[in-house]
């Protein structure tokens, strides 16, 4: 009998697939556990395996396109088996997420979301219809002749018709001159207005929802202070010439002294559930990864436990899967505090929006090197800007102040982080 398979929720706030290949088309056969699709999710392209023997007897879900999580993804059952009424049926049973059930309200109950399916993800170019032209066009009181079919192409490339010289009849301008023409960029701006269409990928789609409900639900206030970099930047030179295997970054520091101060707050290394505050005793820290379409953010679990090297080679090696869109659901839950870096892109100061369910997000600057007063005397220094942002259910001034004294006094004296030199 035909067995029906459905879009497969494949991480926590998943609620639509896209399929970026099918590993068999219908007619193959297909063994239990044997690769039948990739689909990506709103954080990563992830394989996914057949639960049954039998034929593929309908692809639901084309290649590039999406589709609700539940939705019919595949059939597969006995070669030449008629899977129309099973897909009707289907269709029309298909299972819903069970939600916390809640007390009844005498309110009007919103209509259900429409049922929307993702478009291929390629640009479309919209261009904006320039005004007609006249039979020549004119530059400094020159008519310049063109036929009609060299004209559109100019006006679909954007080409100013003045830089193009005509080889045709009289000067005419043909399409072999549109076509071998080679302007520069300036002529992309004349004479038309012009814009791209993107389409929004599962992972900016999750990125704009999570991030909006953070943003408009907790209230966010932010704390910044300016650490003395010169003893992280010595301590840094003396460790990776010396003893770590793995290079360490100073985003490794950053990491290693969050944790140990979380220890000591605990307050920061909690989430707000509205009847109760969740006040965690381990520490997972989230670590902001860009990649193309947005970002990720693994968890370095226990991270208060772990040295210098060990937090870097994780880290690095977070980076190297997330580009590559090999990152697993569990890589990127359980966290309890996030940090997101820009110091290497030359950002000196920054605010980030909390990312759910923690209370708290460090955005670090970049090192500054700037005059600053020691010992009563004006020195050469080195300075770092770290911003937290908090969520005010959650915590209050003081405590955020004081999560951050103890964070700033670790980096600036990184032999507390070395652990008696078990780096």
């Amino acid at each position: 009998m035909a067995e029906v398979i459905r879009m497969p929720k494949l991480s926590d706030t998943m609620v639509e697939g896209v399929v970026a290949e099918w590993h068999k088309k219908v007619g193959d056969s297909v063994e239990e556990g044997e690769l039948l699709a990739e689909i990506e999710t709103d954080k990563a392209t992830l394989e996914f395996e057949s639960f049954f023997d039998g034929v593929l007897l309908h692809i639901g879900v084309e290649k590039g396109k999406g589709a609700p999580v539940n939705d019919v993804l595949a059939i597969i059952g006995e070669k030449g088996e008629d899977v129309s009424k099973l897909l009707k049926e289907a269709e029309s049973t298909a299972p819903v997420e069970e939600k916390k059930e809640e007390p009844k309200k005498e309110e009007a109950k919103p209509a259900p979301a429409a049922k929307v399916e993702a478009p291929k993800l390629t640009a479309k170019k919209v261009v904006a219809e320039a005004p007609k032209a006249q039979p020549s066009y004119s530059d400094n009181g020159i008519d310049l002749k063109i036929s009609p079919l060299a004209k559109k192409l100019a006006n679909d490339k954007g080409l100013n018709l003045s830089q193009i010289k005509g080889t045709g009849e009289g000067g005419r301008i043909v399409k072999r001159d549109v076509d071998n023409f080679k302007g520069g960029n300036a002529a992309n701006f004349v004479n038309r207005e012009s814009y791209s269409e993107l389409p929004v990928s599962q992972m900016r789609k999750t990125i704009a929802r999570r991030l909006g409900e953070s943003k408009f639900t907790a209230p966010h206030f932010y704390l910044t202070i300016s650490i003395d970099m010169d003893n992280a930047i010595a301590a840094r030179v003396a460790i990776n010439k010396s003893i770590a295997p793995n290079k360490i970054t100073y985003n490794d520091f950053v990491i290693k002294a969050a944790a140990a101060a979380l220890k000591e707050h605990p307050s920061i290394n909690s989430s707000w559930r509205e009847d109760v505050i969740i006040q965690n005793d381990h520490v997972n820290i989230g670590v902001a990864v860009s990649v193309e379409d947005g970002l990720l953010v693994p968890v370095v679990r226990f991270a208060d436990g772990k040295t210098l090297t060990q937090i870097s080679g994780e880290v690095k090696e977070f980076a190297k899967r997330a580009k590559a869109k090999k990152l697993q659901p569990e890589d990127w839950e359980g966290n309890t505090f996030t940090i997101s870096n820009l110091g290497g892109f030359g950002i000196e100061e920054f605010t980030a929006i909390i990312n759910t369910p923690d209370s708290c997000i460090l955005a670090i600057g970049g090192i500054k090197q700037l005059p600053v007063v020691k010992n009563g005397e004006i020195v050469p220094g080195n300075e770092m800007k770290v911003t937290l942002s908090c969520d005010h259910r959650v915590v209050d001034g003081v405590a955020g102040t004081q999560f951050l004294k103890t964070f700033k006094n670790l980096m600036e004296n990184p032999v507390l982080l070395l652990g008696a030199y078990n780096i």
